[in-house]
């Protein structure tokens, strides 16, 4: 089964829930858990061991300049901006290339060959016994973050259970990551912004077919906006974590409330439960 944990905006508690989870699980089953937020991924930092790296790279056009006629066809061809055809030479910037490979085959000269270029890698490590963490780090610069996501979703693939911690928002990663999935957990808080955000995740978990539930973080007991907009739109509340001095103390500390307060490793497994029937799937 795979699970992605998602939210409309960042800062609501996504990597803590996912971290939990993860952590909770582990101790009764193995749980591959893969952070997919590679412009800021942290949850190596709720689970320090070694590791190791494996490069992400991506291919981009190199111009021979020796058979180049700089007639513009790649120039035409690229909608992104990456190549630009002067008088007397041709400018790559490949932060823009998107690594279609068109320009390639448009060129009338066979002045043009793809190669490799590194954006960033994923980091491998075993912290606990029974749980394999797998986390896409992006370059600075560097926008091609689906690329990272697909290759540390690559790297899990085939494990019987996934956890897959999703960029926050709406944007080309959260459907990377969503993509392929078999339910989503959607994170938010009880607050105006945090419910105009569920809702546009809610609406992208909708559009790819994916049954989906909610977590409602920090609360202070007063849910009714959100409680209500899940009643409406048929989404259940899966957990709801209390705005509480304890819970805010171990989290600040970079623990894990589900290893460290009493109880609610047990509430994340239940959550696990809840997900899994949302799913269609037996545990």
């Amino acid at each position: 089964m795979k699970i992605v944990v998602a939210s409309g905006k960042g800062g609501t508690g996504k990597s803590t829930v996912t971290a939990n989870l993860g952590y909770s699980l582990s101790l009764i089953r193995d749980v591959a858990v893969v952070d997919c937020d590679v412009e800021e991924p942290n949850l190596h930092l709720f689970f320090p061991s070694a590791s190791t790296d494996l490069p992400v790279t991506v291919t981009v056009p190199e111009i021979d300049s020796g058979r180049c006629t700089f007639c513009g066809e790649c120039g035409k061809f690229c909608r992104y901006g990456a190549l630009s055809v002067l008088k007397d030479t041709v400018l790559v910037f490949p932060e823009l290339c998107h690594s279609c490979g068109g320009c390639t085959f448009v060129c009338p000269q066979g002045a043009i060959r793809e190669i490799r270029r590194p954006i960033g890698f994923v980091r491998c490590s075993r912290p606990l016994p029974a749980l394999n963490l797998i986390s896409g780090f992006l370059r600075e610069g560097e926008v091609q973050a689906p690329q990272v996501i697909h290759m540390a979703k690559l790297l899990a693939e085939g494990h019987p259970l996934i956890l897959y911690d999703s960029s926050p928002g709406i944007a080309c990663p959260v459907i990377e990551t969503m993509e392929g999935s078999d339910v989503c957990i959607l994170v938010t808080e009880s607050t105006p912004f945090g419910l105009h955000d569920l809702r546009l995740a809610a609406e992208v978990a909708e559009r790819l077919s994916l049954p989906s539930g909610v977590v409602i973080n920090r609360s202070d007991g007063k849910d009714e906006m959100i409680t209500e907009f899940c009643r409406e739109h048929g989404l259940p509340v899966l957990m709801t974590i209390p705005f509480d001095r304890e819970i805010a103390a171990v989290q600040n500390a970079g623990g894990l409330i589900s290893r460290d307060l009493p109880g609610w490793s047990e509430r994340f497994t239940d959550l696990f439960g809840k997900v899994s029937e949302l799913a269609g799937v037996k545990v």
